[in-house]
């Protein structure tokens, strides 16, 4: 079974060439950067922990993720600059996106007395 669930994962990793995919992780200073890193490279992905928005717009597929405060998510992706390229890859790329990722790609959290998003 373990062996099925592995093969089915690395496929979600290759693209159509049989190559590793690219990955590309988001570092706005919030999330687990290592643990998220260590799991796609182990499934097959060719990962780069990145805030720069030309990497992520070249990546085949985005993971966003976060832990944290929405403010302090939003603030850290604007400062970072992926903001407007994390908005537009939602788009047109896979993107995975992780609790306080997640809530981000909504237009507004409740969180903080109202944070727009």
């Amino acid at each position: 079974m373990v062996n099925n669930i592995n093969s089915t994962v690395v496929k979600i990793f290759e693209n159509e060439n049989q190559s590793m995919t690219k990955v590309a992780l988001l570092d706005y200073g919030m999330g687990n950067l290592h643990s998220a890193s260590k799991a796609l490279s182990v499934v097959g992905a060719e990962v780069s922990i990145t805030n720069d928005p030309k990497v992520v717009a070249a990546a085949d597929k985005i993971v966003f993720p976060g832990v944290g405060a929405m403010r302090d998510c939003i603030a850290g992706m604007c400062d970072a600059g992926i903001d407007d390229v994390i908005r537009h890859a939602v788009f047109n790329k896979p993107v995975m996106a992780i609790c306080v990722g997640m809530q981000a790609l909504f237009e507004q959290s409740a969180e903080n007395g109202g944070t727009d998003c």
